[in-house]
């Protein structure tokens, strides 16, 4: 291995993307039989093919995939030490890159916009997704950090609270349980429930909630967005747990009613998470700052 370059790593991943030794060149602007010649030093050296030919054209083995891998992770580790680089010759340069669950894209652009102008030499991407899209981007490093709720299971992360999150069930305001009044949770559960997909935060809460109070829901539809759940449940399709940071427009304009069921809100907290073992640039240790001490007052409520 000690003889192995970047540089043929990255042919190695050009070609894997391209699917031929002809796409990479192009890319590459170089010739296929010099791609060819540095991939075939780097298979002597690692002493396994590295790729093989399917119906797509070529596709990297079980060792082209670890090494292409180690590629992004290298390559992410580089770009970090530039943007440090760069941030030691300017106090405000460089580029980070945060990843939000989407039930946080109701306040995560504000608060980066609000950390943009603090900071404006610094470049700041968002990243939106579900809870098992963000975890994924924090292990393959394409994020610098992530707004989630729960800190994910199997990384070595190291997350800090910044704000509050609650769930509540809402409802039409033209709905039977809407009102005044505090309802048991044995009467909310006969309804039919909107859900998200399996794997996301609030579907977790959800089931959560059920299996504690020992009901089985009935679940009415299962939707992809919080905004999808949002229309049906103003529709009549349904009741619904929902984060209370997505609704309060709706509640405000009186289009969504908030149930007052016993035994919530659910109440948990706003993390800021990142990879343990990760270089951490200025720029990220900025924007983990920022929101350490800011993201609450980004937050949006139900008050008022």
């Amino acid at each position: 291995m000690k003889d192995i370059t970047l540089r043929q790593l990255d042919f190695l991943a050009e070609t894997a993307l391209a699917g031929s030794l002809a796409g990479a060149a192009a890319r590459l602007h170089l010739t296929g039989p010099a791609i060819a010649q540095q991939l075939r030093r780097l298979e002597r050296a690692v002493g396994l093919p590295l790729l093989e030919r399917g119906p797509a054209g070529q596709r990297p083995t079980d060792a082209g995939r670890l090494l292409i891998e180690t590629h992004r992770r290298v390559r992410a580790e580089l770009t970090a030490c530039d943007d440090g680089l760069r941030a030691l010759r300017s106090a405000e340069a460089g580029r980070v890159t945060a990843g939000v669950v989407s039930t946080a894209q109701y306040f995560a652009p504000f608060l980066l916009a609000a950390f943009g102008l603090a900071h404006p030499g610094v470049r700041v991407g968002l990243v939106i997704g579900n809870r098992e899209e963000i975890v994924a981007r924090l292990d393959d490093y394409t994020v610098d950090l992530a707004i989630m709720g729960r800190p994910p299971h199997g990384l070595a992360v190291e997350h800090q609270v910044f704000g509050d999150h609650t769930y509540v069930i809402i409802a039409s305001p033209r709905h039977r349980l809407a009102g005044p009044g505090r309802l048991p949770f044995a009467r909310v559960a006969e309804e039919t429930f909107l859900v998200r997909e399996p794997g996301a935060g609030t579907r977790l809460h959800f089931d959560a909630m059920f299996d504690t109070a020992g009901h089985e829901p009935t679940i009415g539809m299962v939707l992809d967005s919080n905004e999808t759940i949002k229309q049906a449940v103003m529709a009549g399709l349904g009741i619904a747990l929902i984060s209370a940071h997505t609704i309060a427009a709706e509640v405000h304009e009186g289009r969504l009613a908030v149930l007052d069921v016993e035994g919530l809100p659910i109440r948990r907290h706003w993390l800021l998470v990142r990879m343990a073992g990760r270089t951490v640039g200025p720029t990220t240790e900025a924007l983990w700052n920022f929101v350490s001490l800011t993201g609450a007052d980004h937050l949006p409520s139900l008050e008022g």
